[in-house]
């Protein structure tokens, strides 16, 4: 019995791209801005976020790359909530695991929606 190992191999190399794939920054997300500035009164908080980018199998892709990526989700995620400013936005610093498996990066800040 002969078994074909093409079709699988095929599949795994379109799974293991499409994961290893940096966040892409949406339409509204390209309207959201960071600040290290504490918006003026005008601005409403909307909350604390979030985005993160894995890194399981795209560690290789250096830590600008991964960071990149977390920063396209933090905004893609705060034009979702509605907000369009990023203020404080901070990225946890990294453990003794994460040298050797760079797990995930990720990057937080508060979202505003500013005038």
């Amino acid at each position: 019995m002969r078994i074909n190992l093409l079709p699988g191999l095929v599949a795994g190399a379109f799974l293991l791209a499409g994961c290893s794939s940096s966040t892409q920054l949406s339409s509204n997300g390209e309207n959201v801005k960071f600040t290290d500035e504490q918006p003026g009164s005008k601005c409403q908080l909307l909350g604390n976020v979030t985005g993160s980018q894995s890194n399981w199998l795209s560690g290789s892709g250096g830590e600008g790359s991964s960071l990149r990526g977390a920063a396209n989700d933090l905004r893609n995620r705060a034009a979702e909530m509605g907000g369009n400013v990023i203020y404080g936005a901070t990225s946890p610093t990294q453990n003794l695991l994460s040298a050797f498996a760079p797990l995930d990066s990720k990057m937080s800040g508060q979202v505003y929606k500013c005038p």
